[in-house]
Protein backbone atom coordinates (compact mmCIF):
# COMPACT_ATOMS: atom_id res chain seq x y z
CA UNK A 1 0.00 0.00 0.00
CA UNK A 2 1.35 3.29 -0.79
CA UNK A 3 2.23 6.46 1.45
CA UNK A 4 2.90 10.04 0.85
CA UNK A 5 4.93 12.18 3.25
CA UNK A 6 4.18 16.11 3.00
CA UNK A 7 6.64 17.83 5.27
CA UNK A 8 8.65 21.02 4.22
CA UNK A 9 12.02 19.21 5.74
CA UNK A 10 14.34 16.73 3.91
CA UNK A 11 15.76 15.70 7.56
CA UNK A 12 12.04 14.38 8.49
CA UNK A 13 10.97 12.83 5.40
CA UNK A 14 14.20 11.09 5.34
CA UNK A 15 13.33 9.76 8.81
CA UNK A 16 10.08 8.40 7.96
CA UNK A 17 11.24 7.61 4.88
CA UNK A 18 13.79 5.34 6.71
CA UNK A 19 11.52 3.77 9.47
CA UNK A 20 8.54 3.00 6.85
CA UNK A 21 10.91 1.31 4.86
CA UNK A 22 12.90 -0.66 7.10
CA UNK A 23 9.13 -2.33 8.31
CA UNK A 24 8.58 -3.53 4.74
CA UNK A 25 6.44 -0.34 3.51
CA UNK A 26 8.47 -0.11 0.16
CA UNK A 27 5.97 2.19 -1.92
CA UNK A 28 6.67 5.74 -0.05
CA UNK A 29 6.36 9.09 -1.85
CA UNK A 30 7.28 12.62 -0.36
CA UNK A 31 6.13 16.21 -1.01
CA UNK A 32 7.91 19.32 0.64
CA UNK A 33 4.56 21.29 0.26
CA UNK A 34 0.80 21.24 0.23
CA UNK A 35 1.44 22.64 -3.43
CA UNK A 36 3.21 19.52 -4.06
CA UNK A 37 0.86 17.46 -2.34
CA UNK A 38 -1.77 18.71 -4.20
CA UNK A 39 0.42 17.65 -7.64
CA UNK A 40 0.60 14.09 -6.35
CA UNK A 41 -3.32 13.86 -5.36
CA UNK A 42 -4.81 15.68 -7.91
CA UNK A 43 -7.13 17.75 -5.94
CA UNK A 44 -8.41 19.16 -9.07
CA UNK A 45 -9.20 16.50 -10.90
CA UNK A 46 -11.58 13.46 -10.54
CA UNK A 47 -8.84 11.18 -9.75
CA UNK A 48 -5.34 11.27 -7.72
CA UNK A 49 -2.37 11.01 -9.88
CA UNK A 50 -0.86 8.32 -7.08
CA UNK A 51 -2.82 5.81 -5.49
CA UNK A 52 -2.09 6.82 -2.25
CA UNK A 53 -3.54 5.06 0.56
CA UNK A 54 -2.15 6.64 3.92
CA UNK A 55 -0.83 10.36 4.08
CA UNK A 56 1.42 11.41 7.04
CA UNK A 57 0.90 15.41 7.24
CA UNK A 58 3.43 17.81 8.74
CA UNK A 59 1.16 20.81 10.74
CA UNK A 60 3.41 23.51 10.36
CA UNK A 61 4.71 24.10 6.85
CA UNK A 62 5.32 27.66 4.83
CA UNK A 63 2.88 28.77 2.24
CA UNK A 64 -0.18 26.38 3.32
CA UNK A 65 -0.62 24.53 6.72
CA UNK A 66 -1.07 20.76 7.07
CA UNK A 67 -4.63 21.67 9.11
CA UNK A 68 -5.49 23.67 5.78
CA UNK A 69 -4.25 21.15 3.23
CA UNK A 70 -6.25 18.01 5.36
CA UNK A 71 -9.50 19.84 5.14
CA UNK A 72 -9.11 20.69 1.19
CA UNK A 73 -7.84 16.78 0.67
CA UNK A 74 -11.46 15.95 2.44
CA UNK A 75 -13.59 18.15 0.63
CA UNK A 76 -12.79 16.02 -2.51
CA UNK A 77 -14.74 13.16 -3.31
CA UNK A 78 -12.06 10.95 -4.64
CA UNK A 79 -9.75 11.30 -1.72
CA UNK A 80 -12.07 11.80 0.92
CA UNK A 81 -11.39 7.77 2.25
CA UNK A 82 -7.28 8.10 2.46
CA UNK A 83 -6.08 8.53 6.16
CA UNK A 84 -5.11 11.24 6.97
CA UNK A 85 -2.62 10.77 10.07
CA UNK A 86 -0.51 14.95 11.44
CA UNK A 87 2.73 14.90 12.12
CA UNK A 88 3.30 17.74 15.01
CA UNK A 89 5.69 18.74 17.37
CA UNK A 90 4.58 18.80 20.89
CA UNK A 91 4.81 22.85 20.79
CA UNK A 92 1.53 22.44 18.14
CA UNK A 93 -0.77 20.41 20.35
CA UNK A 94 -3.39 22.89 20.07
CA UNK A 95 -3.49 22.72 16.62
CA UNK A 96 -4.77 19.26 16.91
CA UNK A 97 -8.31 19.79 17.06
CA UNK A 98 -8.83 21.77 14.92
CA UNK A 99 -6.81 19.30 12.88
CA UNK A 100 -9.35 16.22 13.78
CA UNK A 101 -12.05 18.69 12.86
CA UNK A 102 -10.81 18.92 9.05
CA UNK A 103 -10.93 15.40 9.05
CA UNK A 104 -7.39 14.08 10.30
CA UNK A 105 -7.39 10.43 11.75
CA UNK A 106 -5.01 10.46 14.13
CA UNK A 107 -1.51 11.91 15.22
CA UNK A 108 2.03 11.48 16.01
CA UNK A 109 4.57 13.62 18.19
CA UNK A 110 8.20 14.70 16.58
CA UNK A 111 10.56 13.75 17.41
CA UNK A 112 9.08 10.74 16.27
CA UNK A 113 9.09 7.18 17.79
CA UNK A 114 9.77 4.34 15.47
CA UNK A 115 7.56 2.09 17.40
CA UNK A 116 4.73 4.71 17.48
CA UNK A 117 4.93 5.58 13.70
CA UNK A 118 4.52 2.33 12.89
CA UNK A 119 1.42 1.07 15.22
CA UNK A 120 -0.94 3.75 13.84
CA UNK A 121 0.65 3.14 10.26
CA UNK A 122 -0.55 -0.47 10.59
CA UNK A 123 -3.82 0.77 12.64
CA UNK A 124 -4.69 2.93 9.24
CA UNK A 125 -3.56 0.95 6.49
CA UNK A 126 -6.21 -1.37 7.92
CA UNK A 127 -8.84 0.82 8.07
CA UNK A 128 -8.13 1.80 4.46
CA UNK A 129 -8.40 -1.85 3.32
CA UNK A 130 -11.59 -2.41 4.83
CA UNK A 131 -13.09 0.91 3.71
CA UNK A 132 -11.62 -0.10 0.41
CA UNK A 133 -13.43 -3.17 0.70
CA UNK A 134 -17.05 -1.96 1.68
CA UNK A 135 -16.58 0.56 -1.26
CA UNK A 136 -16.08 -2.78 -3.22
CA UNK A 137 -18.99 -4.47 -2.13
CA UNK A 138 -21.31 -1.41 -2.75
CA UNK A 139 -20.44 -1.17 -6.16
CA UNK A 140 -20.63 -4.96 -6.42
CA UNK A 141 -24.28 -4.29 -5.35
CA UNK A 142 -24.65 -1.35 -7.78
CA UNK A 143 -23.72 -3.81 -10.62
CA UNK A 144 -26.18 -6.11 -9.25
CA UNK A 145 -29.19 -4.07 -9.18
CA UNK A 146 -28.58 -2.62 -12.46
CA UNK A 147 -28.14 -6.48 -14.12
CA UNK A 148 -31.38 -7.20 -11.67
CA UNK A 149 -33.63 -4.44 -13.39
CA UNK A 150 -32.29 -4.99 -16.81
CA UNK A 151 -33.28 -8.66 -16.00
CA UNK A 152 -36.66 -7.49 -15.05
CA UNK A 153 -37.14 -5.23 -17.90
CA UNK A 154 -36.37 -8.06 -20.21
CA UNK A 155 -38.97 -10.13 -18.20
CA UNK A 156 -41.42 -7.34 -19.74
CA UNK A 157 -40.92 -8.17 -23.37
CA UNK A 158 -43.37 -10.33 -25.29
CA UNK A 159 -41.12 -13.81 -26.14
CA UNK A 160 -41.70 -16.81 -27.08
CA UNK A 161 -45.45 -18.57 -29.06
CA UNK A 162 -48.56 -16.65 -27.97
CA UNK A 163 -51.93 -18.66 -28.26
CA UNK A 164 -54.69 -16.00 -30.26
CA UNK A 165 -58.25 -16.31 -31.15
CA UNK A 166 -58.30 -16.48 -35.35
CA UNK A 167 -61.50 -14.45 -35.12
CA UNK A 168 -62.03 -12.71 -32.15
CA UNK A 169 -58.03 -11.88 -31.57
CA UNK A 170 -57.90 -12.68 -27.77
CA UNK A 171 -54.88 -14.24 -26.12
CA UNK A 172 -54.71 -17.52 -24.07
CA UNK A 173 -52.84 -16.44 -21.09
CA UNK A 174 -50.61 -18.51 -18.87
CA UNK A 175 -53.54 -19.60 -16.82
CA UNK A 176 -55.41 -21.37 -19.70
CA UNK A 177 -58.16 -18.25 -19.70
CA UNK A 178 -58.36 -16.09 -22.65
CA UNK A 179 -58.19 -12.21 -22.69
CA UNK A 180 -58.41 -9.43 -24.83
CA UNK A 181 -55.51 -8.40 -26.43
CA UNK A 182 -54.94 -5.14 -24.88
CA UNK A 183 -55.81 -6.54 -21.27
CA UNK A 184 -52.84 -8.86 -21.78
CA UNK A 185 -50.39 -6.40 -23.11
CA UNK A 186 -51.12 -4.14 -20.14
CA UNK A 187 -50.14 -6.83 -18.46
CA UNK A 188 -47.24 -7.86 -19.59
CA UNK A 189 -45.68 -4.17 -21.11
CA UNK A 190 -45.11 -0.99 -19.06
CA UNK A 191 -47.75 0.72 -21.54
CA UNK A 192 -51.48 2.04 -21.60
CA UNK A 193 -53.63 2.05 -24.21
CA UNK A 194 -55.96 4.73 -25.69
CA UNK A 195 -58.89 3.08 -28.11
CA UNK A 196 -60.06 4.84 -31.66
CA UNK A 197 -61.05 3.60 -34.61
CA UNK A 198 -58.95 3.06 -38.05
CA UNK A 199 -59.40 4.58 -41.15
CA UNK A 200 -60.64 0.54 -42.52
CA UNK A 201 -63.04 -0.09 -39.46
CA UNK A 202 -64.52 3.35 -40.07
CA UNK A 203 -65.32 3.01 -43.82
CA UNK A 204 -66.81 -1.15 -42.53
CA UNK A 205 -68.89 0.43 -40.00
CA UNK A 206 -70.30 3.54 -41.24
CA UNK A 207 -70.12 3.51 -44.50
CA UNK A 208 -72.42 6.61 -44.64
CA UNK A 209 -70.09 9.35 -42.97
CA UNK A 210 -66.26 7.83 -44.58
CA UNK A 211 -65.60 9.88 -47.39
CA UNK A 212 -62.88 8.14 -49.60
Amino acid sequence: MSILIVDDSPDQQALLRSILGKAGHADVLSADSARAAAHVLNLDGNSATQNIDLILMDVLMPDQDGVETCRQIKRCAHLEDIPIIMVTAKADLSNLQEAFAAGAMDFISKPVNSIELLARVASALLLKQEMDRRKNRELDLHRSNEELQKALKEVKSLRGLIPICASCKKIRNDGGFWQQLEEYLAEHLDAEFSHGLCQPCIKKLYPGVYQD
